[in-house]
């Protein structure tokens, strides 16, 4: 269970994975009589982007860099990381802007995530019944559950948000309110509410991020801090206060 794994003092390899929508379906049509494959979904890459952040603070990624980049007291609070890239059957998918992408796991292979981050789906495409059970599953077994942009709404149809306390893109939060009284819609660009982080727009997952990190990892002299700091990881007024209009 989540609760003997301490995410800040872990004592083993941190296990952050991107759950994608988008099963392939058998297609037929005039043009081709035969059956084909066809993948239904693609994720925005901006709101899974967010996961360098993780990637930065792994000791693969930090091992390279001189030491006048990165002093040996930096590179020591580097973390064992596994990263997963998930669909349901393990088959290239899409993410926006026509760059493929090959998961390192379907739903069968996938060890259990103690990091889950989800990005918004193609828009019109409903995740089926086997999605959403691995969206369940991996909420039940992770230490935290990201959801970035739209990558809400995934969780949302999985039950995930009942009782809840979460964010959402700005425009989609009245309408929501109305279809989800149960649940407690807050215009903030992210919140938490125990292991579920959900954030606004897609930019918000910056944010998120970088509250996340410092939540686990962060402090004076940290790793953490250093990369927030070399990659001017955004800290914006968290309600908005400093947003161009209603919908960022």
């Amino acid at each position: 269970m989540s609760g003997a794994f301490d995410l800040a003092r872990p004592n083993r390899p941190i296990r952050a994975g991107v759950i994608l929508m988008g099963a392939y379906v058998l297609c037929q049509t005039w043009r081709r009589p035969a059956f084909t494959e066809h993948h239904c979904s693609e994720t925005e890459i901006l709101d899974v982007a967010p996961i360098d952040l993780l990637y930065g603070m792994s000791k693969h990624f930090v091992k390279p860099f001189e030491d006048d980049i990165l002093t040996p007291e930096l590179k020591a609070q580097a973390l064992d990381f596994e990263f997963h890239w998930v669909n349901q059957f393990g088959k290239a998918s899409s993410l926006t802007g026509g760059l493929p992408i090959q998961p390192t796991d379907d739903f069968s292979t996938c060890p259990p995530l103690d990091i889950v981050i989800m990005g918004a789906h193609q828009q019109g495409y409903v995740p089926n019944e086997a999605e959403l059970d691995f969206v369940r599953k991996s909420y039940e077994t992770c230490s935290a559950f990201i959801t970035i942009c739209g990558g809400f709404q995934a969780a949302f149809m999985a039950g995930l948000f009942q009782g809840k306390t979460v964010t959402a893109p700005r425009l989609m939060l009245d309408n929501l309110r109305q279809m989800a009284p149960q649940t407690e819609w807050v215009a903030k660009r992210w919140h938490r509410d125990g292991k579920l982080w959900t954030s606004g727009a897609l930019l918000n997952g910056l944010d998120l991020i970088r509250a996340f990190a410092t939540e686990y990892w962060g402090g004076k002299g940290t790793l953490a801090e250093f990369w927030i700091g070399m990659g001017h990881f955004p800290k914006r007024d968290i309600n908005y206060g400093d947003a161009e209009n209603n919908y960022l």
